[in-house]
């Protein structure tokens, strides 16, 4: 399609797409803080529970842009 391959619509998909939903998860995440009155304490906790799985995924990305040569 368009002169792409299917591994790199794949990739595309993965690095922009994952990231986009990411960062709408981050203000779901924020709403849900505000909303909810929690405190500066209550939003560090709601982003450490809820958004520290994002950060092994964001790792990966730069992990492996770390160590391809």
């Amino acid at each position: 399609m368009f002169g792409f391959s299917e591994e790199q619509i794949a990739s595309f998909g993965l690095s922009f797409g994952v990231a986009g939903f990411m960062l709408y998860m981050l203000f779901i995440i924020g709403q849900l803080a505000w909303e909810s009155k929690a405190g500066k304490f209550g939003t560090f906790v709601l982003f450490l529970g809820l958004a520290f799985g994002m950060v092994g995924f964001a790792a990966k990305f730069v992990i492996q842009w770390l160590l391809t040569p």
